[in-house]
This record gives C-alpha cells, structure tokens and sequence, in this order.
C-alpha cells in the first residue's frame, strides 16, 4: 500500500508506476492544489464503493447494461488503486505527511478491500457459493495486511511480498470483471469471478503465512 507512510523505503511499497511521468504529474497537480493525502485516501473508499455497487447491480442487467457495468467496476477499481498510488506520492514526495497519515494509509484500504471483494462475491448468480468466496476473499485480505503490521510493530521489517498481495488481488478482480463482460457478450457461463475469488482467498491465505513465518524467523534471529 502507498498511502501516508514515512520515506522510509522498506515501509513502503516497491511501484514501478510511481516514477512514471503521468503519476508524478498527477501527484503534483494534486498536491498544488492542495488536496491533502488524507482526503486522497477517503476518495479510495468512494471509488471501491462505486465499483461494488457495479458489481452487485450486475446480475440484475442483462446485455450491454451488464457489460458497462462490469467495465465501470474495472475502471473504479483501478481508480481506487491510483488514489493508493497519489496519497502515498503527495505525502512523501511533496511532504504533506500528517500524524494521522498512518491511520488513513490503512483503515480505508481494508474498507476498500472488503468492498470489493464482498460484491465481487454477489456479481454473479450463476455458480452457488460464490457469495461465500467473496466474504472468504475479503477476511484472508485483511489477514495478509494484519500479519504485515503485526510483524512490523513487532520490530520485523515490513514485508508486502505476495502472490496475493493488494495490487495483485486488485489485478486479478478487475481481470474478472473484463472476462465477466466478455462472457455476457458470448451468452455462456458466468465462471470468472468464482475462480478469481477462490484464488484471492487461497493466495491471500498463503501471503499471511509467509509474512508471518518471515517476521518469526527475522524476530528469532535478531538475538
């Protein structure tokens, strides 16, 4: 994540767009502009809950409603994951850091998560239990980032190593929602977002327990 962290960089999340011409006149725009990184962090939150409203209309669409819905859901995602992008960038580059940065870095990425992955879980009626997924996917998202500040606070370094980490899970649902439109357009099967889903949750499952064995194994071997 890339919100309102110190420059430190092993607290903050290795991006090679950061660097990019486009990201750094975004976050120079905003920043004289006077957009805080606060107020940039909340705006992730409206766009994660623009997307799963998308996602959780979807189903009730048919046709070429369902297919812009689905291609809204994408590009709401990736906003929400360019505001995670610019918070970060503003704060640090244009130091607008603030004592509460933290808190807002990720409590709304947690919300966000939640989110979207939840209403990924009701995009789709065609395969029973994919609702269950959604709520699985969402709680071993929050697991991958607790065992990440857990370790942290305990002294390990911050770790953000995958295969499931946020940008990948973020990746890996708007893919589902790209290959959702494609299989409206086609009248088959809605499958999508059941497998993406089922490999967020078993992926996210397997980040938390390498964080956590990495900040076990940094801890023993610090003495």
């Amino acid at each position: 994540m890339t919100g309102n962290k110190s420059p430190q960089a092993p607290n903050r999340r290795p991006i090679k767009f950061r660097s990019s011409p486009f990201a750094q006149s975004a976050a120079s725009w905003l920043a004289h502009k006077r957009v805080t990184p606060n107020q940039i962090s909340l705006a992730s939150i409206g766009f994660a809950g623009l997307a799963a409203v998308c996602l959780v209309l979807a189903p009730y669409t048919t046709g070429f409603s369902a297919v812009f819905l689905m291609l809204l859901a994408a590009i709401f995602i990736q906003s929400r994951l360019l505001c995670n992008l610019l918070d970060g960038m503003v704060a640090i580059e244009f130091a607008q850091e603030t004592p509460s940065g933290s808190l807002f870095n990720d409590a709304p990425d947690r919300l966000s998560d939640s989110l979207i992955l939840i209403a990924a879980g009701y995009a789709t009626t065609d395969i029973a239990g994919v609702t269950f997924w959604g709520w699985a996917a969402a709680l071993s998202s929050v697991m991958t980032a607790y065992a990440r500040t857990l370790c942290a606070s305990a002294g390990a370094p911050m770790r953000f190593q995958g295969p499931m980490s946020k940008s990948h899970r973020m990746a890996l649902i708007t893919l589902a929602c790209l290959l959702t439109a494609c299989e409206t357009l086609l009248a088959v099967g809605h499958y999508s977002f059941f497998v993406a889903l089922l490999i967020t949750t078993i992926g996210s499952l397997i980040t938390t327990w390498r964080r956590l064995r990495d900040g076990y194994m940094f801890l023993q071997n610090k003495h």
